[in-house]
């Protein structure tokens, strides 16, 4: 069974850069390859307000055409026994050179969470949107990028954009490697 595994991964991962025919629209999310750690605070519509540590690790996938990574809460370095999952997804993003876009989807099976989003670069930040089925727009923001750090926000608007809610937001920190 590892065999077969290690295949799958080698076919999926194996790459260590951006395909070269879209390198440079690549980086947009390619400046996050690399694992993260930080916390997560989600906070209910109610005014509830919960807290965890949080890791995402970002890759180069499909000969370097896509950026896949793994959003994990609470991390797995110092859970407590018993402690879990929160969340465990994976957001597949794929740069559509032709509509200048990133057609992004992101699935968590601990919360049955499935969300197809466009992404794009809007200044120093990144900004994903979709529509709910209510019509509530819902946006995930990548906000004060370094090099080493981000803040991630999720937020949603009810008012077409005149307001918003937060709804979650991670702030994160590369990992050192080893």
């Amino acid at each position: 069974m590892a065999n077969e595994s290690r295949s799958f991964i080698d076919a999926l991962c194996g790459t260590d850069g951006p395909a070269h025919d879209r390198a440079g629209k690549m980086m947009l999310y390619g400046q996050f390859v690399g694992a993260w750690d930080g916390t997560l605070t989600r906070y209910g519509a109610n005014g509830d307000r919960s807290d965890s540590t949080a890791e995402v690790h970002f890759g180069w996938a499909l000969e370097g055409r896509a950026i896949q990574d793994v959003w994990i809460a609470p991390a797995r370095r110092g859970r407590a026994p018993g402690e879990i999952d929160r969340m465990y997804g994976t957001t597949l993003r794929v740069y559509d050179p032709k509509a200048d876009h990133w057609d992004i989807t992101f699935i968590d099976p601990v919360r049955q969470k499935h969300d197809r989003m466009t992404g794009r670069q809007t200044g120093p930040d990144i900004i994903q949107e979709y529509r709910e089925a209510n019509g509530t727009i819902c946006q995930w923001c990548f906000f004060e990028i370094t090099a080493n750090s981000f803040h991630w926000v999720s937020r949603e608007s009810a008012d077409e954009r005149q307001t918003w809610r937060l709804t979650a937001e991670f702030y994160f920190k590369r990992r050192p490697q080893a």
